[in-house]
């Protein structure tokens, strides 16, 4: 399997930042701050309004706008995999990113959420287009209620040298890097953990409703949120307080499946 190697300077390096929260969301301004400081090659290029559990989606039955609303910072009509796209083709020009940056995500993006999430999809587009890319989130209560200030200072605190030591190592091909921080503050934060996807016992709940003329809708709800989780995985690392860095494959073969589907259609 071929890697891609280490970002030799990253004061030098071209960064590409973007999110699914869109582009006047607060976390992509902490995340342009924090590349900034690693880069002065800094460029983003993020949707226009709110585009959370998108997913992997495209748009494809209409044109693409784009606007710049300044230097190196521009909004597109469409989706998190959109921005990409329109990033390292038409507006990077000539010369595609080192790094692509995806968030800050309100929220965590842990366990299940990776498929639901148009942050994770990003930096999955960004990595099926050459280039390394790394999804950033921070933890929020699943309870229903809103955090009234994240913790973003625990993200401009521990980021910087987590995007300094990711890229300064050898990445195997077709793999992004998936990175939740906990919303306590930096000095509570109990490490950084490398660890594998988890899943959660319960699944998306589904909560039947009435409008106001009695009409029936149904309303999605989070997971609940679940204490006890098998260790190692990104889900018990977030409950213990620590980051959690996961590296994701765009290969979602079951290749324990083959032999036996092999010898069933051979």
């Amino acid at each position: 399997m071929t890697s891609l190697g280490p970002v030799a300077d990253l004061s030098r390096a071209r960064i590409l930042v973007t999110n699914d929260d869109g582009i006047a969301a607060p976390g992509i301004r902490v995340l342009e701050r924090i590349a900034r400081g690693l880069s002065r090659d800094v460029w983003t290029v993020a949707p226009e309004t709110q585009q959370s559990a998108v997913s992997h989606s495209l748009t494809i039955r209409r044109p693409l706008r784009v606007q710049r609303l300044a230097p190196r910072r521009f909004a597109v009509d469409g989706t998190p995999t959109d921005c990409v796209l329109v990033g390292v083709h038409e507006v990077l020009g000539g010369r595609g990113p080192d790094l692509v940056l995806s968030g800050i995500n309100m929220g965590a993006n842990l366990g299940e959420d990776i498929g639901y999430s148009g942050t994770v999809a990003a930096a999955m587009e960004a990595c099926l287009l050459g280039h390394r890319a790394i999804a950033i989130s921070l933890d929020l209560p699943r309870n229903g209620s809103v955090a009234t200030r994240p913790r973003w200072d625990t993200c401009s605190h521990y980021l910087p040298g987590i995007l300094r030591t990711l890229a300064g190592l050898s990445w195997p091909e077709a793999t992004l890097m998936n990175v939740n921080v906990p919303d306590l503050p930096h000095g509570a934060v109990s490490g950084i953990r490398v660890a594998h996807q988890g899943r959660r016992k319960q699944g998306l709940r589904l909560e039947k409703r009435a409008d106001p003329e009695g009409r029936p809708y149904w309303w999605i709800l989070d997971y609940s949120k679940e204490e006890a989780q098998p260790r190692g995985s990104d889900l018990s690392a977030i409950n213990q307080g620590a980051i959690a860095v996961t590296p994701v494959t765009i290969d979602v073969t079951a290749r324990g499946a083959l032999p036996e589907l092999r010898a069933a259609f051979g």
